[in-house]
């Protein structure tokens, strides 16, 4: 397997990398990555500088010449495709770049798989040593009410740019299995958290904010809930979906823990003033509310039954003990946490 993962310097991706870099089946895995603001090499420290197996590609998705070198010149067998502009409030601010990225990005690295893969396997069955796994989001199904779960066939509502850019590059994606035979896998997933989450996301906003002791802002009531899933059992899910996911198919990943983020914030005040009391306490009292965010979604939640029965999987962390694991690693790596912050303002 020469694995190809896009945005393997971001949140996700690098902690994939960390979850696959020592995996027997693996020959050779290249990191694409365009190193915007969100992705940093020292996520991969010790890896990105000495590992025998590992490649990085400094390109961007938007160059298509460049991306078909990569799937070449390395041989690139099976994809892993992470990289995407992700942040709801950017998209509302200038929604550009994430048809750029997401859409044109992703239909040029398919144009790549397609290209090198079905022009070199003419005498095998399509997609009998390949596979293309896109990794998308929940929130291509729009917001939910107060009960259910989205499933895999649930109708497609996706109500930001952001979402609406993940929403057509997983048409694309089903529509070059359909069309061409590439044999390609989808994954939503739920709310991720764990280390390396860049500190424009809710969690670690919340811990830079108590490590300041500045206020917390929450959008509206607080009350819109989220589904949060810890990154490896993510990453465990995706590898899965990669090696033993049925071509055409999609699959979503829960992590069971629906949460209001409001309580949300309020425990990991609780845990900073536990972990760290030299803060001086009473960390609630910085939560402040402030205008809600334009086309808010209310509620997302996930049925993962399709993942637990065809894959044999189910998520490993708690999030009583995942989330604490969360936030001490935050306040045990205040650098990191400091120099991505600065990657904001880049």
């Amino acid at each position: 397997m020469n694995l190809l993962v896009t945005g393997g310097a971001g949140f996700i991706g690098s902690n994939l990398i960390r979850h696959l870099i020592d995996k027997p089946e693996i020959s050779k895995l290249t990191n694409l990555d365009c190193l915007t603001y969100a992705g940093h090499l020292e996520n991969l420290e010790g890896i990105h500088e000495k590992h025998p197996r590992y490649i990085f590609e400094k390109v961007d998705l938007r160059d298509k010449p460049e991306v078909l070198r990569v799937i070449q010149e390395h041989d690139i067998t099976h994809v892993m495709h992470l990289a995407a502009e992700t942040h709801v409030d950017r998209s509302i601010a200038g929604p550009g770049d994430f048809i750029t990225s997401n859409i044109n990005g992703t239909f040029h690295l398919l144009e790549a798989c397609r290209s090198h893969w079905l022009g070199t396997t003419k005498n095998q069955e399509p997609g009998t040593k390949n596979r293309f796994l896109h990794v998308s989001t929940d929130e291509v199904y729009g917001s939910l009410g107060e009960s259910g779960c989205f499933t895999e066939s649930s109708a497609y509502a996706p109500n930001s740019p952001y979402a609406a850019s993940k929403a057509a590059s997983d048409m694309l994606v089903r529509s070059y299995h359909h069309t061409y035979g590439l044999p390609t896998v989808i994954t939503h997933c739920s709310n991720n958290y764990g280390p390396y989450q860049h500190p424009e996301k809710l969690i670690p906003v919340v811990i830079q904010s108590l490590l300041s002791r500045h206020e917390i802002p929450v959008y509206g009531d607080g009350l819109h809930v989220r589904d949060w899933l810890h990154v490896d059992d993510h990453c465990a899910a995706l590898w899965l979906a990669l090696t033993q996911g049925r071509a055409g198919q999609s699959y979503n990943i829960g992590g069971l823990n629906e949460i209001a983020n409001l309580l949300l914030v309020q425990q990991i005040c609780d845990l900073v003033d536990e972990i760290k009391p030299a803060l001086g306490g009473n960390s609630r009292s910085l939560i402040s509310f402030v205008a809600d965010r334009l086309g808010h979604d209310r509620r997302y939640a996930i049925d993962a039954k399709k993942m637990q029965q065809e894959l044999d999987w189910s998520p490993k962390h708690t999030f009583e003990t995942g989330l604490r694991e969360t936030v001490a690693w935050y306040l045990d790596h205040p650098n990191w946490l400091s120099s991505a912050t600065e990657s904001l303002n880049t």
